[in-house]
């Protein structure tokens, strides 16, 4: 059965997260058709998810974007975040929100790689949704992280 990805990302942050979440998406084994959608920035990712939805068919969208650092920039992520949450309850469909905000790294290098980290690995939960969600079921409670190291589960 072939299934649409919907990919919402913006021009604002620093690094191409859409690219990496379809290439790794078109690694998977199966064939996804992929919608792209691009916004300016993070605030207008919620209504980017609603025509992914709505307009092209999407079964499910990832929602990519890099608030900056400071202070305004983590509301604004806020509200964001507020707003796709409302469109998944409307559409009753998951939006995989895959933020990484511009202090997370210690220096380019490193946000660098846990932008394209982050994004290949939500890309891998989204093809789990999708086609095996009982692999996500046996990860249930073991400290998944994406982008860096997991956490240790509590036994």
């Amino acid at each position: 059965m072939s299934r649409v990805v919907g990919i919402a990302d913006t021009t604002f942050a620093r690094y191409d997260m859409g690219g990496a979440a379809i290439k790794e998406l078109q690694t998977l084994g199966r064939t996804v058709k992929i919608k792209r959608y691009t916004v300016p920035g993070i605030k207008d990712l919620p209504v980017a998810c609603k025509i992914l939805f709505e307009q092209e068919g999407c079964d499910i969208v990832m929602a990519l974007g890099m608030p900056g650092a400071q202070e305004k920039d983590k509301v604004c992520a806020h509200e964001a975040s507020q707003g796709i949450i409302q469109c998944q309850l409307q559409q009753g469909k998951h939006i995989i929100e895959v933020f990484v905000h511009e202090d997370e790294g210690q220096d380019d290098k490193e946000l660098k790689w846990l932008m394209d980290q982050r994004a290949r690995e939500h890309a891998k939960n989204v093809y789990l949704l999708l086609f095996k969600p009982d692999q996500l079921t046996k990860l249930a409670g073991t400290g998944q992280r994406e982008g860096f190291k997991d956490a240790k589960p509590l036994r």
